[in-house]
């Protein structure tokens, strides 16, 4: 028997395991799982709503990669069209200049005819008209045609660009033909024998540059671009064969070669090269005739 409550009866161990049921009316087992149901449940909540946050970031990153590839691709399209305008106005500007160089060739052809007509009409004009041809040609100052040799530079060939919005060509800055490069066939092709000399049609006188600005080559502060073609006229044997014994060209052989640049040469029958522009006389003024008073010098201070 157990003890029995105060104030009451005493009771007996059944009643009191009656009591036990009644108040756990669950058993224990399923109590501690129902526990651990509403722990997991709380737990998968801030699980799902970090899933969520990621793929809502994965989105917003994807809609951005978008509209930055397609404003780059605009971009590319934008300075497509702003080059090719470019060229445009380069090529109209340009074709305008060759038909004045046109029309200068024409009136100055026809200045010289003139001028050896009334030249050769008198012995003393005649031997004046001889030193004058003779000077000019030194000078590069008259169109000159005749046998030769022409040799040919070019940049070496652009690779596939990895970009993959422009999708355009790319060229190695090592593998453009730059000015050093012409001024080395220019040399070997002067210490072969050559007597007229040009580089795109550009005539080479005494005073002529080749110089290199920006990306472009000038020849005579006049741009030329690529591929390169010098013509020399002279005996096309004899500068053949001096021209590729000199060191010059051996120079540019190994340069080719390492960078890829396009270079060789071919013998013509006939070149035809114009000619140079006429530099301005600066220091020098006519002779005096005998018994006449001296030319001032025109300089300040001469």
């Amino acid at each position: 028997m157990t003890a029995s409550p105060r104030g009451g009866a005493p009771r007996s161990l059944g009643a009191s395991l009656l009591d036990d049921v009644l108040a756990e009316t669950l058993d224990p087992a399923y109590a501690q799982a129902a526990a651990a149901r509403a722990a997991g449940s709380s737990a998968e909540r801030p699980r799902w709503r970090g899933r969520a946050l990621v793929a809502l970031t994965m989105a917003i990153a994807g809609v951005l990669v978008s509209v930055t590839y397609d404003q780059a691709a605009a971009g590319a399209d934008g300075r497509a069209q702003v080059r090719e305008a470019l060229i445009g106005d380069i090529d109209r500007e340009s074709g305008v200049s060759d038909e004045l160089q046109v029309q200068l060739e024409d009136l100055s052809d026809e200045v010289t005819r003139t001028r050896d007509e009334l030249l050769a009409s008198t012995a003393v004009g005649q031997e004046a008209l001889d030193e004058l041809t003779r000077a000019e040609q030194g000078s590069a100052a008259v169109r000159v045609t005749g046998p030769g040799l022409l040799v040919t530079l070019a940049n070496a060939d652009p690779k596939a660009d990895e970009d993959p919005v422009g999708g355009t060509t790319a060229e190695d800055p090592r593998g453009r033909v730059r000015d050093g490069d012409l001024q080395l066939v220019v040399n070997a092709l002067w210490a072969a024998g050559a007597e007229a000399v040009s580089i795109n049609g550009q005539r080479l006188g005494p005073l002529t540059a080749i110089r290199f600005a920006g990306e472009a080559v000038l020849v005579d502060f006049k741009p030329v671009t690529n591929p390169y073609e010098v013509s020399a006229i002279g005996d096309p044997d004899t500068l053949a064969s001096k021209f590729l014994a000199s060191p010059e060209v051996s120079s540019l052989a190994v340069i080719s070669e390492s960078f890829g640049l396009r270079f060789d040469f071919s013998r013509k029958d006939e070149l035809t090269l114009p000619a140079a522009s006429t530099p301005e006389l600066r220091i020098a003024v006519p002779e005096a005739p005998a018994g006449d008073t001296p030319a001032t010098d025109p300089t300040p201070g001469g």
